[in-house]
């Protein structure tokens, strides 16, 4: 194994995970990080770093004593998110980690509509304070999303209007975010990569792709505000998990998701994967759309 040693936050999930095989494979020496060192995957020549919560600095400070590289996955959203992050940034700068490449988010700032983007608005500017070399990967929604979010009715419903969508897949998200954090180099510090896919949908053009994959009419049904919030409530969410979900939309009904970058395809020498692209290849990913038979 050879390089510096590289962290690997999320490891369990679906971006951390693929990045962490990703970098082990090409024989990069990982550290893997989780609250639950049980869930993290087995991988040849990573090695788990003991419990670590981005909010426990004292813990995080040891799990990451020695690491040269922090790839930083995002919490999962909490009121809180903001403040796990800095404390993780911080213990990251107390351990001696050097370079920082966090994953962000696609029109991340201030005033974002989507609330959840004005999180890793403010995380950026930590880091950007904080003097560390650092990266940041601003990645559109995800492709899995689409599917995911369309109930087993077919029915794709949300404030998105007629805006449109740059989505982007996890494979993509995670071999970009190997490339830079296998660069040693200085190319990439201070820079901000939208990692999007090729192109940016409607989601009424999303809902008729879908169609053609299962078999059977999905379709999108356009929601006002108030329809939006009535909708998700039955599922018993608190207000700002809500607001989250439904200003994500309202995100994409503002123009600010219709970014199309080309990163990805600039970082890994490849196109980036379009809708029908991941239908074709995850054919699970809308199982539960498919017509009884």
């Amino acid at each position: 194994m050879t390089g510096p040693l590289v962290a690997v936050t999320g490891a369990s999930g679906a971006v951390g995970g693929r990045v962490a095989a990703r970098l082990t494979g090409a024989g990069a020496p990982v550290r893997l990080l989780g609250r639950d060192p049980s869930r993290l995957p087995r991988l040849p020549g990573a090695v788990a770093a003991p419990p670590a919560a981005y909010g426990d600095a004292d813990a995080m400070r040891r799990a990451l004593d020695g690491a040269h590289t922090l790839f930083l996955v995002s919490a999962h959203e909490s009121p809180g998110r903001v403040a796990e992050h800095t404390t993780a940034v911080d213990a990251a700068l107390a351990a001696g980690v050097e370079r920082i490449v966090y994953v962000s988010f696609l029109g991340a700032a201030a005033d974002a509509t989507f609330t959840f983007a004005r999180d890793h608005w403010h995380t950026e500017e930590h880091l950007r304070a904080s003097g560390v070399r650092h990266t940041f990967l601003r990645d559109s929604w995800y492709l899995a999303g689409i599917p995911a979010m369309t109930g087993p009715d077919g029915v794709l419903r949300g404030p998105a209007g007629e805006g449109r969508v740059s989505a982007v897949s996890h494979e993509d998200i995670a071999d970009a975010a190997t490339a830079v954090l296998l660069d040693a180099g200085t190319d990439h510090d201070g820079a901000t990569y939208d990692l999007t896919g090729p192109e940016a949908f409607t989601l009424a053009e999303a809902a008729e792709e879908l169609s053609r994959h299962t078999g059977r009419t999905i379709r999108y049904v356009p929601e006002t505000e108030q329809e939006a919030y009535a909708s998700r409530a039955r599922h018993g969410a608190e207000d700002w998990e809500v607001t989250g979900w439904v200003t994500s939309y309202e995100a994409i009904a503002a123009g600010e998701m219709a970014v199309v970058s080309d990163a990805v395809p600039t970082l890994t020498g490849r196109p980036a994967a379009n809708l029908a692209d991941y239908l074709r290849e995850h054919p699970d990913s809308y199982r539960h759309l498919l017509p009884e038979t």
